[in-house]
């Protein structure tokens, strides 16, 4: 077996996105990217999947094709196109385009297995007059096509993925080398897919070679399910530590004193402690999410950090539909501006509203919890009070982890350093009715505060997000029947 390759070959019209997506299935940064037509001029070969014993999977980047109406005249009016084209003599620099057309060829005809043929989903296929002809070219070759639908936009609803896979399925499906269409986009790919164009390659591979491919399969899913392991721990750690913390609020009855300050807004100094307290336990859950996060990314092959987000945005989600007393104003006002550090949540008190709230990459509070004043808990124990995370509050900041986890999973590293953005809706609505199947058993997990809690949560967890990749990527669920 050693020394044995199952080669694919990434090939595409000029500017499409070639070395962006190879960034992202080998998550490391190689190449020249550039919004310009043939940055890459000459075939590079990477290590896509490798095994112990020698085994491997090779990932070739290629220049793209260029004036391609003009190439495929000249080789209609060749008895031996592909020999032409092989053949001929042209400057790198003066001929430019068909330079790299000739060196996209000769990658094929010598080393692919399979062709991985990049399109421009943004396009109307029966627009796009190049790509018939660039299939034309490939089909002289004879290697088995697979199709990949890029630019495809931020994530969205995987229907629609179905609909621009079939839209380009009826335009490719005549005359052509192509064995299958998938959506892989280099920006917002989610890892599961990958899975799913692994299959389609040994699918559509001759079979002495598809045994080997299979093999490589298994270890690409090994490789990827640990780093999934690693992420639910990640999350489960700091959810848990969530779960136990608890902040000292002093000697006095919190229960009529909190109702006080958040519902008639007359605090005082009491109201002064009560936010010290919320202060606290807010400060750290935040550092907490960000250190999650930033592991998150360093797990997944990424680079940059999660932001703390910015006040003023927080600022913008609140509307006052009634009068608000001074007093509840300075308490809530001196809560916001002194004590979140990036960490905000929906509050309703007194006719105050502060909806979508933000925690370190616009995620807690994507599901309307009751409010932040509602999350806390009163705790009494020997002569003092200490406030707590409330049952509901950590139902929803697993919800909110899932997302953050969904976000760093589709953040392909071709699109450059990681960058906190909002959740898409239908990732909360998944998320949602995910979490909402299994309530019973995530209080259960959440309620331990034992010394196996992180592993029994860690285990929750995986199960939930598996089960929101599948309702997210159905046929992803080979990735973990594999295991």
């Amino acid at each position: 077996m050693a020394g044995r390759r199952i080669t694919l070959s990434l090939i595409s019209h000029t500017n499409v996105g070639k070395t962006t997506l190879a960034r992202t299935l080998l998550r490391r940064d190689i190449g020249e990217v550039a919004d310009q037509p043939h940055v890459t001029d000459v075939s590079e070969a990477h290590t896509l999947i490798e095994t112990p014993d020698g085994l491997g999977m090779t990932l070739w980047d290629t220049p793209g094709f260029g004036d391609t109406a003009h190439l495929l005249k000249r080789l209609r009016a060749s008895r031996t196109p592909i020999g032409w084209l092989l053949s001929q003599v042209w400057d790198r620099f003066r001929d430019r385009p068909l330079w790299c057309s000739q060196q996209a060829v000769r990658n094929v005809q010598a080393d692919a297995d399979v062709v991985l043929y990049l399109v421009n989903a943004t396009e109307d296929p029966a627009a796009s007059a190049y790509v018939g002809m660039e299939l034309q070219i490939l089909d002289w070759i004879g290697k088995p096509v697979v199709v990949l639908l890029n630019q495809l936009g931020p994530p969205h609803d995987p229907s629609r993925d179905r609909e621009d896979m079939e839209r380009w399925r009826s335009a490719l499906s005549v005359g052509t080398s192509v064995r299958a269409i998938l959506a892989l986009d280099a920006f917002a790919r989610c890892w599961v897919q990958e899975g799913a164009l692994l299959d389609t390659v040994t699918d559509v591979l001759p079979g002495d070679k598809q045994g080997d491919c299979r093999s490589l399969a298994a270890a690409w899913r090994r490789r990827n399910l640990d780093a999934f392991a690693g992420a639910m721990r990640i999350l489960a750690s700091q959810i848990a530590l969530a779960a136990r913390d608890r902040e000292p609020i002093g000697e006095e009855p919190l229960g009529e004193k909190l109702r006080r300050v958040v519902v008639a807004g007359r605090g005082g100094d009491d109201a002064s402690s009560r936010r010290r307290a919320m202060a606290a336990l807010a400060s750290r859950l935040d550092r907490a999410i960000v250190e999650s996060t930033n592991r998150l990314i360093a797990l997944h092959g990424l680079e940059g950090e999660a932001a703390q987000q910015v006040l003023e945005r927080i600022r913008e989600n609140y509307t006052a539909d009634t009068p608000v007393d001074a007093n509840l104003a300075a308490v809530l006002g001196g809560f916001v501006s002194g004590a979140l550090g990036g960490l905000a949540a929906d509050l309703a008190a007194g006719g105050l509203t502060f909806g979508g709230g933000i925690v370190a990459g616009g995620v807690l509070g994507a599901f309307g919890a009751a409010g932040l004043a509602k999350g806390y808990n009163v705790v009494r124990g020997a002569g003092t009070a200490s406030l707590r995370w409330s049952p509901g509050f950590l139902h929803d900041l697993v919800k909110a982890a899932l997302l953050r986890y969904l976000a760093v999973a589709h953040f392909g590293r071709g699109r450059g350093r990681w960058q906190d953005s909002e959740a898409p809706e239908f990732w909360k609505d998944v998320v949602e009715a995910a979490a909402e199947s299994r309530r019973g058993s995530l209080e259960q997990a959440l309620r331990r505060h034992d010394t196996e809690a992180d592993e029994v949560l860690s285990a929750e967890l995986t199960r939930l997000a598996r089960d929101v990749l599948v309702r997210l990527y159905p046929e992803s669920a080979t990735v973990f029947e594999a295991n």
